[in-house]
């Protein structure tokens, strides 16, 4: 006879947070947009477990300009971490605090000491936890770079990796990413209709990121989430999930077919609506719900009108 015994519940939430800048349209950070992102987590019930972010800054003018830093070594994950902190608190959750952790990925100089403005993400996870392994001092490259006369110029894309072990011991790999647009430059992308996923660079930066995951994750117990800039049925999510054997957790706990998730936006983008973020796993992680998460533009939505994405927010157990 074998015993299976169950973890308690993990709760994870994926989220880009357009730098803090949605109120001025991707111009400036702003401190009450910043303060609104912390107060919509602080108000989960339960509180996520660990919190991927997506197109968070360190320091630069975009970052400082309407939100100044108060000191040299402030940063935006910083920030976030203190106002959080002051939410959780005043949410009933004082000792419900979080690490954080920063995966730097890309930086557009003014002169050589100064950022116009920089990319990467983060993850946040719950002080209870243990966290055994990271790779924010080194993110892993995957940008597919096509043109050696504009590689500078390219938006780097990386890999983030937190590996943390449960409150029941259990060693859970989590990655977490933001991938390409497609090119514009290409001429499928000015032919097709379909663009979000179909483009070839797209398609290589998953390859990488995949063959990363290979190498890094100890086990089945493995999660990668972000967003994907790919519709569901795309060619990169087809190949994430097909040829390389992840699941869709949203997709098998609810349900849905591939048309009927496109028709549940994560993003949007003047009338466009899009489903691009995902959470992707591998099958040491039973999903049990994703209560919370809201299509994007849903009244219901405690994130409603903080960012161009919606957070996705899901609960699982290891097996």
């Amino acid at each position: 006879m074998v015993t299976i015994q169950l973890m308690s519940t993990l709760r994870v939430m994926t989220y880009n947070v357009r730098y803090f800048s949605h109120a001025t349209r991707g111009i400036a950070s702003t401190a009450k947009a910043m303060r609104g992102i912390a107060q919509a987590i602080a108000a989960l019930e339960p509180l996520p477990d660990i919190v991927c972010l997506q197109e968070l800054e360190t320091s630069s003018v975009r970052a400082n300009l309407a939100h100044p830093r108060s000191s040299p070594e402030d940063t935006q994950l910083s920030r976030l971490l203190g106002l959080l902190d002051e939410a959780l608190v005043a949410a009933g959750h004082p000792r419900d605090l979080f690490d954080g952790y920063y995966f730097p990925a890309h930086s557009y100089r003014l002169g050589k000491r100064r950022n116009f403005y920089t990319t990467g993400l983060a993850v946040l996870a719950r002080r209870e936890f243990t966290i055994e392994h990271h790779n924010a001092h080194s993110p892993h490259d995957i940008t597919h770079r096509r043109l050696n006369a504009v590689r500078n110029l390219k938006q780097t894309r990386i890999g983030a990796h937190v590996r943390f072990v449960s409150r029941q011991g259990e060693a859970i790999d989590i990655f977490n990413t933001h991938l390409s647009l497609p090119a514009f430059w290409t001429r499928e992308f000015w032919t097709r209709g379909e663009r979000m996923g179909y483009g070839r660079n797209q398609l290589e930066e998953g390859k990488k990121l995949a063959d990363f995951i290979d190498r890094e994750k100890q086990s089945d117990r493995f999660l990668v989430v972000g967003d994907f800039n790919a519709l569901p049925g795309s060619p990169l999510h087809r190949y994430l999930t097909e040829e390389r054997g992840l699941c869709d957790a949203y997709q098998r706990v609810s349900g849905a077919s591939l048309d009927e998730l496109r028709g549940q936006p994560t993003a949007g983008f003047l009338h466009l609506r899009m489903r691009i973020d995902h959470v992707l796993t591998g099958p040491g992680l039973e999903w049990l719900d994703f209560d919370e998460s809201r299509p994007f533009g849903a009244r219901d939505s405690r994130f409603r009108g903080l960012s161009d994405h919606v957070p996705i927010i899901g609960r699982c157990r290891v097996r």
